[in-house]
């Protein structure tokens, strides 16, 4: 029999998929990548065990929950659990602790179906303080420096071509700005921390110790930046892309309406698809209403509203750069060149994409 493991780096650094016996309400509230929710009770149960617990101590709440988990639904719990250890002979499982719940797992599945299935010691809790930690470390030990620049100049798209790069955009699925909201859900909070966490410790373990990062705020949608990271962000130093405004205008109409129309289509069919992206669009501008003002407001919503008729109609997103350009060149760039001037002494390098990929290639950590 394999024993069970307190090597929580061994565990994120190979992908080794794991079995989660803790209620779904827990799971939903935050997992890891290559997990799997097989609770030993539901949220119901657990939550007549935890009542049980508190008013007649610890003895009389383990024997309502075997009573709870008997007979046939006990069966089928083993089942799924034998199925899950049987796929993946080289995972783990565990609970919230590590404790009574993966302990009864693990004891059911040797008593009932044969089977030796080793659990992380320390459980849920345990992986969860390793990799807050595993960040907290990137962020003392590391050297980091950001992308900066005008919206659209493609700072994602450089951050795709680095080896070194962290895409916080991408571990929160989230394209950073009002109209950033892709066509599936963002990850909790929880789950988008232990994304950017692995990503951290495979790259140091790959010998990565300088980080490049696109400038974002401290919310990225709604995944918040882990504070010690955008505290640091308020000083790193930053590398400034610059593009043509026409270049720009095209690199928004593929991200923002092309892409995104085919992300709708893709995720909820052709009829409803396209309903959905303009929706999507339309309350995209109205989040920023106040910023931009009454007027301002109309005159870009009718110019979106033409462009969504004439897309829908005949396939053509040409009106869209009406709105984009006028967003770009009314409210975003002002609002950038005021935080160029305030970064200007961190700024060390400015160019154009090919320039920037170059000069963080070769840039020697400070």
């Amino acid at each position: 029999m394999r024993p069970d493991t307190a090597d929580y780096r061994a565990l994120f650094l190979n992908d080794l998929p794991m079995m989660d016996a803790r209620a779904p309400v827990e799971f939903s509230k935050g997992a890891f990548p290559h997990t799997v929710n097989l609770p030993l009770m539901t949220d119901i149960e657990r939550q007549k065990v935890g009542t049980c617990y508190k008013l007649h101590g610890q003895k009389a709440a383990i024997e309502l929950g075997h009573q709870l988990v008997s007979g046939t639904t006990k069966a089928e719990r083993i089942e799924a659990w034998a199925a899950f250890a049987k796929a993946n002979p080289d995972g783990y499982l565990y609970c919230f602790r590590g404790g009574l719940r993966s302990q009864i797992v693990q004891q059911w599945l040797k008593s009932e179906a044969g089977i030796d299935y080793p659990r992380v010691t320390g459980g849920y809790k345990a992986l969860r303080t390793f990799l807050l930690e595993t960040t907290q470390q990137a962020v003392e030990q590391c050297d980091f420096v950001l992308v900066g620049g005008l919206t659209g100049t493609g700072k994602t798209e450089v951050v795709a071509q680095l080896a070194n790069s962290l895409d916080l955009e991408g571990h929160a699925n989230h394209r950073g700005s009002s109209f950033g909201k892709r066509a599936t859900p963002q990850p909790a909070q929880i789950d988008f921390e232990n994304r950017l966490a692995i990503d951290l410790l495979k790259k140091r373990a790959a010998g990565i110790e300088q980080f490049v990062l696109e400038d974002e705020g401290r919310i990225v949608g709604s995944c918040s930046v882990p504070l010690e990271l955008y505290q640091g962000m308020q000083r790193y130093p930053l590398v400034w892309l610059e593009d043509s405004l026409e270049g720009r205008i095209e690199r928004i109409l593929k991200d923002y309406v092309i892409d995104l129309t085919a992300e709708f289509i893709a995720e909820h069919g052709e009829e409803r698809g396209f309903p959905a992206f303009a929706e999507r669009l339309r309350q995209s501008l109205s989040n920023i209403v106040k910023r931009l003002g009454g007027e301002r407001y109309q005159r870009m919503a009718a110019i979106m509203d033409a462009a969504l008729i004439e897309q829908e109609r005949s396939g053509d997103v040409s009106l869209h750069r009406g709105w984009i350009e006028g967003l770009l060149s009314e409210y975003y760039d002002p609002m950038y060149a005021y935080q160029r001037e305030s970064k200007a002494e961190r700024i060390e390098f400015a160019g154009e994409q090919a320039a920037v990929i170059e000069y963080l290639r070769q840039r020697q950590p400070r």
